[in-house]
C-alpha cells in the first residue's frame, strides 16, 4: 500500500535551504539524500519531492463559480507543507517506522496517511 509522509518545516528549515553561509546550507541537505537513497536501496521509494518556500504558492478557491487566486499560502501557520515522500509499504507501523528516519530538526513535524486508491482502481 502506498503512504504519504508529509513533511511540514519551520521558517528557520526553509531559510537554511538557501542560507548564505554554505556551512548552514550544507547542514540542512546533508541528511536528504541519505534518507531517499535509504528508501531507494529498502525498494519502497515511490516518489516524491521538496516544495518551494510557501511565499511561492499561489492558493486556489472557488465561491459562488468565480475562480479566487491568492498569492501565498491560505494558512498562516508556524509551519508549512515543505515537501513529502510516497513509499509503498506493507502497512502503517512500516510507514511509521519509515517516517521516524526522515530528518529531523527543532519544530519539524511529520504526517503519515495513507493514499486514497480510486473506485475500481487495484489496490
Amino acid at each position: 500500500m502506498n503512504y504519504s509522509i508529509l513533511i511540514y518545516e519551520t521558517a528557520a528549515d526553509f531559510a537554511a535551504r538557501t542560507d548564505p553561509d554554505p556551512k548552514q546550507r550544507e547542514a540542512y541537505w546533508a541528511a536528504w539524500p541519505v534518507y531517499a537513497n535509504a528508501l531507494r536501496e529498502a525498494g519502497v521509494f515511490v516518489g516524491g519531492a521538496g516544495l518551494q518556500r510557501p511565499e511561492t504558492a499561489t492558493t486556489l478557491r472557488f465561491r459562488d463559480g468565480q475562480r479566487l487566486v491568492q498569492d501565498g499560502p491560505y494558512a498562516d501557520t508556524k509551519e508549512q507543507l515543505g515537501g513529502f515522500f510516497i513509499i509503498d509499504v506493507p502497512d502503517l507501523d512500516t510507514a511509521l517506522a519509515w517516517a521516524a528516519r526522515v530528518p529531523r530538526a527543532p519544530g519539524r513535524s511529520f504526517e503519515v496517511r495513507p493514499n486514497l486508491v480510486p473506485p475500481g482502481a487495484a489496490p
